[in-house]
């Protein structure tokens, strides 16, 4: 599965571990985060995994800055997104099974790195259920749709 990731200068640590643990997963992870330490923004590197997960270059995303909010809110500002902040691996598992999230949002600043891949395991592992899920998700993307036609 191609896999689109990206961080921040807060998430960057992280990424490196989390990418070679999706190599050896046999995932291909596509790279859109900042390599260093150094302070960047957030919100552009949320906007480029964001797309190439609507485009179709990867089936699905993981963003990590300090708390992963700021990547949680900038990445659901696109239509079809459905990111998700996973702190435990059960959150990452029904986020998959219920919302079909398919972008992982991890803060760095919270999570060990154990921790983190069993949760990066269980999103990248996990189907969608469908079923009384889906009718929610169809509400859910009439709300989009309603709001970008009051603008």
């Amino acid at each position: 599965m191609r896999i689109a990731i990206g961080n921040d200068h807060r998430g960057s640590e992280l990424k490196f571990n989390i990418v070679r643990f999706l190599e050896s997963e046999g995932h291909t992870a596509l790279n859109f985060g900042c390599d260093s330490t150094e302070s960047v923004d957030y919100p552009d590197f949320a906007a480029l995994v964001s797309k190439s997960v609507t485009d179709r270059q990867a089936e699905m995303g993981i963003l990590i800055c300090a708390t992963g909010i700021g990547m949680s809110i900038t990445a659901n500002k696109r239509r079809d997104i459905r990111a998700a902040l996973c702190c435990t691996p059960l959150m990452a598992t029904r986020a998959r099974q219920h919302n079909n999230a398919n972008i992982l949002c991890l803060g760095a600043d919270s999570l060990d790195t154990a921790t983190a891949l069993e949760i990066v395991h269980n999103f990248t592992t996990t189907d969608f259920e469908g079923g009384r899920h889906q009718r929610r998700l169809d509400k859910i993307a009439k709300m989009e749709c309603s709001s970008l036609d009051n603008k």
